[in-house]
């Protein structure tokens, strides 16, 4: 199965911006949904943005919508997460997450990358 890896997190002013990476490895990253997730501290793991096989839409959480974009790169085996305009409530880590697409049913993913941190100041 895939195995996931995230990159790019890092402490960020208010308004910053950053970009997370998602490496996918082990498997066609074609074969699986994909979205992010974060947790904060002592706050339950929320999911962030999705692509959503079941009606082709893109999932965006309402506290990100219009600030953060996915994007996938299914020949390079990467997803991405820009994030823009950052504020202090998007602290938090950030986990990669896959399901295989005829099981895909969000937020339930199955493979889960280790998380990469961001802080915002």
């Amino acid at each position: 199965h895939v195995q996931l890896v995230e990159s790019g997190g890092g402490s960020v002013q208010v308004g910053g911006s950053l970009t997370l990476s998602c490496v996918a490895s082990g498997d066609t990253i074609g074969r699986y949904c994909m979205g992010w997730f974060r947790q904060a501290p002592g706050k339950e793991r929320e999911g962030v943005a999705a692509f959503l096989p079941s009606d082709g839409s893109t999932y965006y959480a309402v506290s990100v919508k219009g600030r953060f974009a996915i994007s996938q790169d299914n020949a390079k085996k990467m997803l991405y997460l820009q994030m823009n305009n950052l504020m202090p409530e998007d602290t938090a880590t950030y986990y990669c997450a896959a399901e295989i697409f005829v099981d895909c049913e969000w937020p339930n993913y199955t493979y889960w990358g280790q998380g990469t941190q961001v802080t915002v100041s």
